[in-house]
């Protein structure tokens, strides 16, 4: 039974995923599932560099901001189709990963970690300053128009996005997946925990850590990019430092050094706000807090690490 899960719950939940939000879910619904779509794949890059790799970085939500506003000045500006932003915010954000990951290098641990809470901090004020609004658009940020379904398809412009996104979606994380469970995910483990034992086996960690850190990048870009499209706007007050401390929190509660721990990080993220917000209008804070508490009692290794250990024990039975 495990097996057969392992085998095809991956499939069963792709097509569970694309036919039943447009069979049963309203417009605002679809919008919500597309911003867990490119959640996840923030998270999951977050998880490829701190999960996986051991580099704890705070700074997640600037490179978030850069793909989204790639995307958002190339439609906006230039009248470049939704679809071809992607290459182009996945290449802007590896580079900038890959030179974030250069002097990062020298740093590790808290050092890192306060490095990249700096450049959260610093981005959301770089995009107001006035040598580049004429570019980002400045306080005001840039609108963009959500595009319509192709080729005269019978879908509503959300429907169309969500469908969009899922695809882009598995394709990342069908990439992520290749690459932790074969020879360089293997390396990015090794020097994780073991950095001396991996240098010793001819490992370069040097270049492995920059390369992860901009692949890591790349990820959280494109699902910068995924949710412009469907917010339709940017603006640097978006993409604040609290931010990529959710992005953070999601990892943890999803699992880190887990490539479906992503999924579930981002539904926390997208929808445990809003239930806390209902619960309590006069503290949703304190709500959030005490379901984050309450995760992290329940499940210690994330969610992934408490399906993996309940689908053992079924296993077994």
């Amino acid at each position: 039974m495990h097996a057969h899960i392992t085998r095809f719950g991956p499939l069963l939940f792709i097509v569970l995923a694309a036919v039943l939000p447009l069979a049963f879910a309203s417009g605002y619904q679809l919008f919500q599932l597309t911003l867990v779509v490119a959640y996840a794949l923030s998270v999951l890059g977050l998880n490829l560099v701190t999960g996986y790799n051991g580099q704890v970085s705070l700074g997640h939500g600037a490179f978030y901001a850069v793909g989204a506003y790639v995307t958002a000045i190339m439609m906006d500006r230039w009248d470049v189709p939704y679809w071809a932003t992607l290459p182009v915010s996945a290449v802007v954000c590896a580079v900038f990963g890959f030179l974030l990951g250069m002097p990062a290098l020298r740093l590790g641990g808290v050092y890192l970690a306060l490095t990249t809470f700096a450049l959260a901090v610093a981005v959301p004020q770089l995009l107001k300053y006035k040598l580049i609004d004429g570019w980002t658009g400045g306080v005001q940020g840039i609108t963009i128009i959500k595009p319509d379904a192709p080729y005269d398809l019978p879908l509503t412009s959300d429907q169309w996005v969500y469908l969009f996104s899922l695809a882009v979606g598995v394709l990342m994380f069908a990439l992520a997946s290749n690459l932790v469970h074969g020879r360089i995910g293997r390396a990015m483990v090794a020097i994780r925990d073991q950095p001396i034992a991996a240098e010793a086996m001819g490992i370069d960690i040097a270049r492995f850590k920059t390369l992860t850190f901009a692949t890591s990048a790349m990820f959280t870009g494109i699902g910068g990019s995924l949710a412009a499209i469907a917010v339709q706007f940017v603006s640097p007050d978006s993409f604040t430092v609290a931010l990529s401390v959710t992005f953070f929190v999601g990892m943890v509660i999803g699992g880190a050094a887990s490539i479906w721990g992503a999924v579930f990080g981002a539904l926390f993220i997208e929808f445990v706000p809003n239930i806390a917000d209902h619960l309590s209008k006069a503290a949703p804070g304190a709500i959030y807090g005490v379901i984050l508490i309450a995760f992290m009692f329940l499940a210690p290794g994330g969610i992934a690490s408490l399906l993996r250990r309940w689908f053992a024990r079924l296993a077994v039975k």
